[in-house]
């Protein structure tokens, strides 16, 4: 994946929600944007719409789908993808999809996991400088172009790593921001005057994710093989804590 010359390339994005628009915006000034999504009804003026079969011919495909509908999606597409064809998925847990991905897509396309750590909210004031994981499903050498385009034509933060770390580390990392998030959300209003430099910092953590679809929350706590393991490590030092307090 590197950065085109002369007329753009066309890349395929499946999906075109929220974080599918936020990927069309930044990728538009190096690919034509092909976008396939049965729920989009405008093209927010940086992507056509077109049909699967168009965007699946694209050279490079993105997938921007929840990673429940992902099987689907892979049988979907996988009929009308080229040979050498580049497909990368964007999702938030990535052992899964890799597994998925590199069985079900036809042996001669490429596949790269990425999982960009922000979203639409994060990124409202640019992307340059934030991270990126890039993980390595068929090959190692396409895995690193594509960070490499990353890392300099997006100015994105890269780390190239195994489906697997990427996993053990989001596990915490995202897995207890979702639940800590959750749970103050539900316990809303929060107080919002006396409020100290640390709290206004939980605030914000709150803020970014309060608008992550269901959909996300669930493949962060309940398809990251991980997870478990950490909320359980959570929940059993936060009994300890209430323990010690009520003794």
């Amino acid at each position: 994946m590197s950065v085109p010359a002369g007329p753009r390339s066309t890349l395929g994005l499946i999906g075109y929600g929220a974080f599918g628009r936020l990927t069309a915006r930044h990728l538009s000034p190096w690919f034509e944007i092909l976008a396939h999504d049965p729920a989009a009804t405008d093209d927010g003026g940086v992507a056509r719409l077109t049909d699967l079969e168009t965007a699946a011919g694209c050279p490079v495909v993105v997938l921007a789908v929840p990673v429940g509908v992902l099987p689907e999606t892979l049988a979907a597409l996988a009929p009308s993808l080229q040979p050498g064809t580049l497909v990368l998925d964007v999702g938030s847990v990535k052992v899964g999809p890799a597994r998925l991905m590199a069985e079900a897509l036809p042996t001669g396309v490429q596949v790269v996991g990425t999982h960009p750590l922000f979203g639409p909210q994060s990124a409202a004031g640019g992307i340059k400088g934030l991270r990126i994981a890039v993980c390595p499903v068929r090959g190692d050498r396409i895995a690193r172009r594509v960070a490499a385009f990353c890392r300099h034509a997006l100015g994105l933060k890269v780390f190239l790593v195994s489906p697997e770390d990427h996993d053990r580390e989001a596990a915490t990392v995202q897995g207890l921001t979702h639940l800590i998030a959750r749970v103050l959300l539900s316990m809303e209003p929060l107080p919002t005057r006396l409020t100290t430099a640390s709290f206004e910092r939980i605030l914000q953590a709150v803020e970014m994710v309060r608008h992550d679809s269901p959909a996300v929350f669930r493949a962060i706590e309940r398809d990251n093989p991980y997870a478990a393991e950490v909320r359980a490590r959570f929940f059993d030092l936060a009994d300890q804590a209430r323990a010690e307090l009520e003794d």
